[in-house]
């Protein structure tokens, strides 16, 4: 599996990109992937990144965004907001989680 670096983090990745493995993963980190994208990291941001990251700690599985609707109270609307283009993976890949099995 490769490994990239990015100002000094190291972290393994599967042949998407998604992390290997979740304990590579920080707050610091997921500013630095973020800025790649050209997102700016808020709170609001974080707390959909955390619940992610409790969520997948949790069941096993990396959220989808209807669970994170119905589970979490996030509206699916403000997701497309904060991540645009393709949430679903953008909130995995920021919060270090293997790419959820809905996406395509």
């Amino acid at each position: 599996m490769p490994t990239n670096t990015l100002n000094g983090y190291s972290f393994e990745v599967d042949n998407e990109g998604f992390f290997e493995d979740r304990e590579q993963w920080s707050e610091d980190l997921a500013r630095e992937l973020a800025a790649l994208i050209d997102i700016n990291l808020t709170d609001e941001h974080m707390k959909v990144l955390k619940f992610a990251r409790d969520d997948q700690a949790q069941t096993g599985l990396t959220p989808t965004l209807n669970r994170m609707n119905k589970t979490g109270g996030f509206v699916v609307k403000d997701l497309f907001a904060l991540f645009p283009g393709k949430p679903a993976k953008k909130i995995a890949w920021l919060a270090g989680l293997k790419k959820p099995t809905s996406c395509v």
